[in-house]
């Protein structure tokens, strides 16, 4: 590492440290002074004689290893080979940061004074202080409990890396072959490798033996790499950091597994500077951070308190000096204003909030959406950009036979079928038959380099394309054109299920793969492009296995990758019209060979003499070269019939059967097969709703770039707006504010490394963006934890990528996703009504207890045990039914919200006033009714006190059933049936409150020990249903205003204004250089939620 690189990292270490985040390894660390971080080399560029030169080891090495000598002095030096261990969380220092609150500390405070009261006094007094102060530590206790339990598990992550190493390893040492300890490998060390082996370090191949290694996990890579010993060289790239790790074919990386051969390696890297160890060190850097809402709860809070300070000390000072009641008696007057500041705090909102995570979160996992980070639900409402795999998640995973092309006409299948029926074939002559209309202008070179039948190393998954085209030439449009013509069948037309066996038999035979369980992947057998064949002939209702046992195999030419085809020799069978004395042989291959091998053509795809036709082959070249400008693999299916006499039965037969026969041309071109993975038809619908939700989707794929450009336009990502894609390569060689605005203008990110997606998560973020990212390896753990939400996948995805993530998909699907933003939008509109019912509660609680002192009440209207019990059973049941409230019509229709949107604007606020209003207007002046009341004027003060805190105590909590009934709908309506449905919950609070209150009010000692109460009569429950019925009113009055306001245009919303000032993209610059990041190469520095990137 070069000294300039080392100063940005200080320099970006210092700047972190005044943003307040912690750097994981600075300067100053040890990490920093390590010399496999001083001595870092480009070890897949050099020769194993550079290698060992470089690591200080003669050139007996490979036979003698290190001596015991030097291993203890190089353990000594590089340190042990093991990953750094985040410090964990003691249960000390998780109960310390729920209960830091400065509203605790105000229940704290009353607590101490209740305890001082429950001393000092005696009788009834005494006891309701002990009640008081139970109820208090039970608030905190139990908050307390919840916040320790939904708690992220941020060290699994880690921890799932550890469980990937090796716990001991082979290797020379003294010249002589020993097992030992993992954790005492040291670079320099001569590491022996067989089948099954899991690789302890990052090695520099030095000898292989058909080596294979499975790498699927750490480059994404689904079938094992095979390896070889020579230098790698810079192809297509300027620095070697940019080879990706899947074409280091000479190097091995620690917790990865020898899937075949064996080898021998030099220990090259270890501990946290493997390519494990660097996604440990980002794992572990990242810290956890609190969303918007959090926040906003944080500074709400604070607020709070110093409402409830100056409200307390003034409701002292009016009980103090003008009260009649409590004038000059100090403590009386501090537990008054105690009373005010208990009635005040919100102590069941931190719980309501959890609970409305936590019922999301079991709304999400129904639906195969497993939230891991509570705060994650919300951070999905203002997703502004879905950053998506294709393979699996937008598409099937499934290769399917989309099209079948024959000299005359076109077939679509439809892939989405479940029926065992011929009709899934329908003739479409419209259908494919222009070449895309971005290849248009393009060569037949620039297809083929662009599509998926080129031979080129796909990046990413499924790496199965056996029949590549070598070469494509470029015909004109018009190129082989062919008259129209209804044979065999009409357009618009399906053909018989005779017509597709014999068309398709050739990719049935010519085949030794096994369909999977109905149809399906499960149990399949064989290359994904020749069980698409199958596929579609199994749903057309072809027997396969009887087909297969009536023209049995009589011999073979097998696969090589030299000459891309495969043939078979068969007996026949009726349907394939032999003349005597003949074999069928079928050739099945890459197109462009194929043509090149026929004589004639099966006309409109029918067998037999009396439909040969001399070949076009510039038709068929043509077609091969629109279709694989569409992104579909191209097969081409042939035919012959040949002597018995010259072909052995069971003979492996050679590539000349084929294509070294003296009569050249023999070949009879059947038809082209098109095939693809198709998109989920589940997705298209939930882009679209994504679209209209004002979210953008764009696809990061390791798939060629008309592949994924097709499958773009399918799904409607690739529009006029976005209508091209952009390679890997070409993102490897841009600035990074040529990245920026390259993604602000591509939705499509074609043949894209794990080192593409990271960079552009970080492009886009730093363009304002809220970046949903999905995931499934262990390099994308990086790309997950960068993104605001990090989405692994279920089914396919390892361990570290769901230990990292977010949100899991159980069943990979993008749809899933969408409906995880939906449910993000409800969490933020619920947690806006949660608090629109809670806090008028609170703050009439509160502020009835002042006035109450204003207007000469001879004492507070409720009681501290009564407020609490408001507090907790109105959380619990009233603010619970707006917390589990259903998406409201048109949530999917509006944008995403700002990142730093006020929770409580303008329009919300003006609401909780009105609501605080009416609420402690009702307490108070029915407490004042009932004081003034003739009826109640010969009871004495205890008595009369009874009625007033009877009334003023229902008054209250059935006025909140009032607020809770209203706010439920944003804007419609509650005067409409809507109100009794679609949240049973909301009928079952109002009558749990009913019947909580009617028992507590007129319970024998409950009443009058506990709550300081005595029954009603009619008078009292009269103001009860007046008040009730008042309140309701007044909030669906505003609800209409508001309602035509919004008809008119106004931002009854608040989405124009109310921001909270939060770090923004300003803070998410790319250092400089990004644009040449590796993986293995990455330091992690936090800025608020992204972390910045840089070159070691």
């Amino acid at each position: 590492m070069d000294k300039k690189v080392a100063q940005w990292i200080c320099s970006a270490a210092a700047d972190t440290a005044q943003c307040g985040t912690e750097w994981p390894f600075t300067s100053n660390d040890v990490w920093a002074d390590n010399p496999q971080y001083t001595e870092k080399s480009p070890w897949h560029t050099m020769t194993v004689e550079e290698t060992f030169t470089k690591l200080g080891l003669g050139a007996d090495h490979k036979m003698m290893g290190l001596s015991s000598s030097e291993a203890a002095s190089r353990l000594a030096k590089y340190g042990p080979n093991k990953m750094t261990e985040k410090v964990k969380v003691t249960i000390w220092q998780r109960i310390w940061h729920q209960i830091n609150n400065v509203l605790v500390y105000v229940l704290i405070t009353v607590a101490a004074v209740s305890v001082v009261q429950a001393v000092i006094t005696t009788g009834q007094n005494r006891l309701t202080s002990i009640i008081q102060v139970c109820l208090i530590v039970g608030v905190i206790t139990l908050n307390t409990c919840i916040g320790i339990y939904q708690e992220g598990n941020a060290e699994k992550a880690a921890d799932a890396l550890k469980s990937m190493l090796s716990s001991d390893a082979r290797v020379i040492r003294d010249g002589k072959e020993i097992m030992i300890p993992a954790e005492q490998l040291v670079p320099g060390d001569i590491c022996l490798l067989g089948l099954g082996d899991k690789i302890p370090s990052d090695l520099r191949l030095v000898t292989v033996s058909n080596m294979a290694t499975g790498e699927a996990a750490l480059t994404g890579e689904a079938v094992p790499i095979d390896k070889e010993i020579g230098a790698i060289a810079l192809k297509g790239v300027t620095y070697p950091e940019q080879v990706p790790l899947g074409d280091r074919k000479n190097m091995a990386y620690s917790a990865t597994l020898v899937a075949q051969g064996c080898g021998v390696g030099v220990a090259i890297s270890t501990g946290d500077f493997t390519q494990i160890g660097t996604i440990n060190r980002l794992v572990i850097s990242i810290e956890k951070i609190k969303t918007d809402v959090l926040k906003q709860i944080d500074m709400i809070s604070k607020w709070l308190f110093i409402i409830i300070c100056t409200l307390s000390l003034a409701t002292f000072l009016i009980a103090f000096f003008y009260s009649n009641t409590y004038k000059r008696q100090v403590l009386n007057s501090i537990v008054i204003a105690l009373i005010c500041a208990v009635a005040m705090v919100p102590e069941g909102l931190e719980a309501i909030v959890t609970l409305t995570y936590s019922y999301a979160v079991k709304i999400m996992a129904s639906h195969n959406a497993i939230v891991r980070a509570l705060p994650a639900v919300e951070t999905l409402g203002s997703v502004t950009v879905i950053c998506s795999d294709k393979t699996g998640t937008l598409t099937q995973n499934i290769m399917s036979l989309t099209a079948f092309v024959t000299s005359n006409a076109r077939y679509k299948n439809n892939v989405d079928a479940s029926d065992r029926v011929p009709v899934n074939f329908v003739r479409d002559d419209s259908y494919l038959s222009e070449r895309a209309q971005m290849s248009f202008e393009k060569s037949g070179d620039k297809i083929l380099a662009d599509g998926p039948n080129s031979g080129e190393r796909r990046r990413g998954h499924d790496p199965s394309n056996h029949f590549t085209v070598d070469e494509l030439p470029t015909p004109g449009p018009s190129a082989g054109a062919v008259s129209a013509s209804d044979f065999p069948f009409k357009n618009g037309a399906s053909p018989t299920k005779e017509w597709i066996q014999a068309a398709l038999s050739c990719g049935v035979l010519c085949s030794k793969c096994v369909l999977g369980e109905d149809g399906g992947r499960a149990g399949e057998i064989g290359n994904p492009t020749e069980l698409s064949i199958l596929r579609a002939s199994y749903f057309s209702g072809i027997d396969i296995e009887e087909l297969k046992n009536d023209s049995p195999i009589v011999a073979e030419v097998p696969f090589s990758s030299d000459y891309k085809f495969m043939a078979t020799v068969h007996e026949p069978t009726a349907l394939d019209k032999a003349p005597a004395g003949k074999y069928l042989a079928y050739v099945k291959g890459a197109p462009d060979r194929m043509v090149k091998l026929c004589k004639n053509q099966a006309k409109g795809g029918v067998i037999g003499d009396d439909n040969l036709e001399e070949i076009n082959e510039a038709y068929w070249l043509e077609q091969i070269a629109i279709l694989s400008s569409h992104g579909l693999r191209v097969l081409g299916l042939c035919r012959a019939f040949v002597d018995k006499s010259s072909v052995k039965v069971g003979a492996q037969l050679g590539q000349e059967f084929v294509n070294g026969r003296p009569e050249g041309k023999w070949l009879t071109m059947v038809g082209l097969c098109a095939i693809m993975d198709p998109p989920r038809p589940e997705c298209v619908q939930a882009i679209k709703e994504a679209h209209s939700a004002g979210v953008r989707v764009a696809m990061i794929t390791g798939d060629h770039k008309d592949t994924a450009t097709a499958i773009g336009l399918l799904l409607g990502i690739v529009d006029e707006k976005y209508s091209e894609a952009v390679t890997g390569a070409e993102l490897d060689v841009m600035s990074d504010e040529e990245l920026i605005k390259c993604c602000q203008l591509h939705n499509v990110f074609a043949r894209a490394s794990p080192q593409n997606k990271i960079r552009i998560v970080r492009a886009l973020q730093a363009d304002g963006e809220v970046i949903g990212m999905t995931g499934d390896g262990v390099n994308d753990a990086p790309a997950l934890k960068a993104a605001n939400v990090g989405v692994a996948m279920g089914k396919e995805g390892t361990d570290v990528a769901r230990e990292a993530s977010d949100m899991i998909l159980a069943d990979d699907n993008f749809a899933t996703i969408v409906y995880a933003v939906k449910q993000g939008r409800v969490v933020w509109d619920n947690l806006r009504k949660v608090l629109l019912v809670n806090t008028p509660i609170n703050n009439a609680q509160g502020l009835s207890v002042l006035f109450g002192m204003l207007v000469q009440l001879p004492n507070t209207p409720i009681t501290g045990i009564q407020i609490l019990y408001s507090n907790f059973i109105c959380a619990v049941t009233l603010g619970f039914v707006t917390a589990i409230e259903p998406a409201e019509d048109g949530i999917m229709s509006v944008p995403p919200r700002r990142v730093g949107k006020r929770l409580i604007g303008r329009y919300l606020l003006l609401r909780i006033f009105i609501g605080t209003v009416m609420l402690t207007g009702a307490v108070v002046s029915s407490a004042k009714v009932v004081e003034l009341s003739p009826r109640y004027a010969d009871l004495d003060f205890t008595e009369k006190m009874f009625k007033i805190r009877a009334t003023a105590f229902n008054v209250l909590d059935f006025g909140a059933i009032s607020v809770m009934m209203s706010a439920r709908f944003s804007y419609l309506s509650s005067f409409h049936p809507r109100v009794f449905k679609g949240n049973k919950a909301a009928l079952a609070s109002c009558a749990i409150v009913t019947v909580l209150q009617v028992f507590f009010t007129y319970c024998p000692g409950i009443n009058t020990v506990i709550f300081q109460m005595k029954g009603m009569d009619g008078f009292g429950w009269m103001l009860t249903i007046v008040w009730m019925v008042l309140i309701f009113l007044v909030m669906e009055i505003e609800k209409a205003i508001r309602r035509a306001l919004k008809a008119r245009g106004a931002d009854t919303d608040d989405r124009e204004v109310g921001e909270v000032e939060l770090p923004g993209p300003e803070h998410m610059k790319l250092p400089k250089g990004a644009s040449r990041l590796n993986l293995q190469e990455l330091i992690s520095c936090q800025y608020y939620r992204f972390e910045d990137i840089v070159l070691t």
